[in-house]
C-alpha cells in the first residue's frame, strides 16, 4: 500500500511539473502574441545593436588599450542583459551570436565592419567611431521608445538611452584631449 501511495505522488509530482512547464511554455507564447510587430523588432533589433557597441569596444580596447573602452563595454553588456531580460521575458528568440563580431542582421555585420575598420586607424579614429555607434543607439532608442507599448519596455529603452547618452558625453570628452570638437 506504500509503495502504491509513494508511485502515486511520483506520478502526480511528475504531471503537475509537466503542466507547470506547459504553462510556463504557453505564458511566452501569449506574450509574445501580445507584442506588436514593432515591439517584437525593436526588441530583436536592440539586442544586436547592442551587441555590436560592446564587441566594437572590446576590439578597440584590445587594439588602443584605451580605458573608456573597456569602461563602456562592460555597460554594453549590461545593456545586452536588459534587452536578453525582455527577449526572454515575451518568449521571442535571442538574435545575438555568441562570437565577437558575428551578428544575424547584414546591416549591423555591415556596419561592425566599417567601424572597426575606421576604429583601427588611430585612437582618435576608434573615438570618432564610439561616438558613431551612441548617436546611432540614441536615435533608434527614441524610435523603440516611441513604438513601445509596454511599461516594462520603455522604462528599459529609457534606461539604455540615459546610458548611451552618459557613453556619448564620455566619447566626446576623450576626443577634447585629443583637441578634437564633436559636431552632432
Amino acid at each position: 500500500m506504500t509503495t502504491t501511495f509513494k508511485a502515486k505522488t511520483r506520478s502526480l509530482v511528475v504531471v503537475g511539473g509537466l503542466l507547470l512547464l506547459m504553462g510556463l511554455a504557453f505564458t511566452s507564447v501569449v506574450q509574445a502574441a501580445s507584442l506588436t510587430n514593432a515591439e517584437k523588432y525593436w526588441l530583436t533589433y536592440m539586442r544586436e545593436e547592442e551587441k555590436l557597441a560592446r564587441d566594437v569596444y572590446l576590439v578597440l580596447y584590445d587594439k588602443w588599450r584605451l580605458a573608456i573602452f573597456s569602461n563602456i563595454s562592460q555597460s554594453e553588456q549590461t545593456h545586452m542583459d536588459a534587452i536578453r531580460t525582455l527577449l526572454d521575458r515575451y518568449g521571442l528568440p535571442d538574435p545575438a551570436k555568441a562570437e565577437v563580431g558575428a551578428f544575424t542582421d547584414p546591416a549591423l555585420q555591415a556596419a561592425y565592419d566599417k567601424l572597426i575598420a575606421q576604429g583601427s586607424v588611430s585612437d582618435v579614429e576608434a573615438l570618432k567611431a564610439g561616438v558613431t555607434i551612441e548617436e546611432t543607439d540614441i536615435d533608434d532608442l527614441g524610435v523603440a521608445i516611441d513604438a513601445a507599448t509596454r511599461k516594462d519596455i520603455k522604462t528599459v529603452y529609457n534606461n539604455l538611452l540615459q546610458g548611451s547618452l552618459n557613453h556619448l558625453k564620455a566619447f566626446v570628452s576623450n576626443l577634447a584631449k585629443y583637441g578634437v570638437t564633436y559636431e552632432p
